[in-house]
């Protein structure tokens, strides 16, 4: 993060924990009685997730604009995920979209995304994901800690990329490969034989520009709308992991909502998803073909399953030792095994 930017961040931060400690009603009544609701995320204003909250600030606005306005927040402008997650736990911020990494610290449950392939296909975890009902179960395991997730967004299948080709797991041995900041990722990644460098997303492009890692593992898009791609030109496509990303609401502020409001910021959040998930498609092969066109980056095939060999044993030392995974894991198999079964 550029200095500019972390002064940004900080006296933002600094001012909307003024509003947490003076009364979240008296910040209220500087903007004529409407009540500010603010988004913060890591992505750029063209980026899928940003376009979904779009539709999410327009639902709402067209259904309560005379009570509430919606605010978003961009490019970590707010701060790292796991800054804004506390900002949104004492309601100083009402939503933050941040990965499923971020939230293993406060509910374990959440660390069988940092699973590597965890799901057979895209069909599998989309199917798991839009299960809205099995899901509402694992969202509730967070309110102990003062926030809910309200809805998911699709971040696509991460793989690595970094400085130089990666063709089979032998590649990576020594690499320093940034990954999310989830004791799960990091032991994921040294299983790999990659050297882990957990950091926040928004410090990896400088980090493989100056030589600190060699490289990351995320999906296409972050190639060109982080402009990781003109740092990295090698893309392998081992697809180690598909990890959605969470819109997180602060759980006073929900539950401060009368039913009918409830139901109008739930019915926005399904929405959001669909929209997302839409431009997902979309954007994905877009990124592609400009990362490959326009930054010459190359995409590399490789045998998937050499690389599931080599992490084969992770699932299970997970599962030993985090029993929280256990339910979700055994229903996410299942899935599994219906679609193998009918494909």
């Amino acid at each position: 993060m550029s200095g500019l930017k972390k002064l940004c961040a900080a006296l933002l931060s600094a001012g909307l924990a003024l509003c947490a400690v003076c009364g979240l009603s008296g910040c209220a009544s500087l903007t004529g009685g409407k009540r500010i609701v603010r988004i913060s995320h890591a992505q750029s204003e063209t980026h899928p997730e940003h376009l979904g909250l779009l539709a999410f600030k327009e639902y709402i606005e067209e259904r309560l604009g005379d009570k509430y306005e919606i605010q978003i927040y961009p490019n970590e402008l707010l701060g790292g995920a796991q800054r804004a997650i506390e900002l949104t736990q004492t309601g100083a911020i009402d939503f933050v979209v941040a990965g499923t990494a971020n939230l293993e610290n406060f509910a374990d449950v959440y660390e069988v995304f940092s699973m590597p392939y965890l799901f057979t296909s895209e069909e599998t975890y989309h199917e798991v994901m839009n299960d809205t009902e099995y899901m509402e179960s694992v969202y509730e395991s967070t309110n102990e800690a003062g926030f809910r997730v309200l809805t998911w967004y699709n971040a696509g299948t991460r793989s690595f990329y970094a400085k130089k080709a990666i063709h089979t797991p032998d590649d990576l041995k020594g690499l320093k490969m940034r990954v999310q900041q989830s004791p799960a990722s990091v032991n994921m990644a040294n299983a790999f034989g990659a050297a882990a460098s957990p950091m926040s997303f928004g410090e990896v492009y400088t980090a493989i520009q100056q030589g600190v890692i060699d490289g990351a593992e995320n999906n296409e898009l972050a190639l060109t709308n982080n402009k990781h791609g003109e740092v990295a030109k090698y893309y392998s496509y081992n697809m180690h992991q598909m990890v959605p990303d969470m819109l997180i609401g602060n759980l006073r502020f929900l539950e401060g909502l009368s039913e009918e409001e409830y139901a109008i910021f739930r019915d926005a959040a399904l929405l959001s998803t669909e929209q997302e998930m839409q431009f997902w498609d979309e954007q994905a092969e877009e990124a592609k073909a400009i990362a490959q066109d326009q930054m010459g980056v190359e995409f590399i095939e490789v045998d998937v399953q050499a690389f599931k060999d080599k992490v084969s044993s992770v699932q299970q030392e997970m599962l030993d030792e985090n029993p929280h995974i256990q339910k979700l894991y055994d229903h996410i198999q299942e899935v599994n095994t219906r679609h193998t079964q009918e494909g």
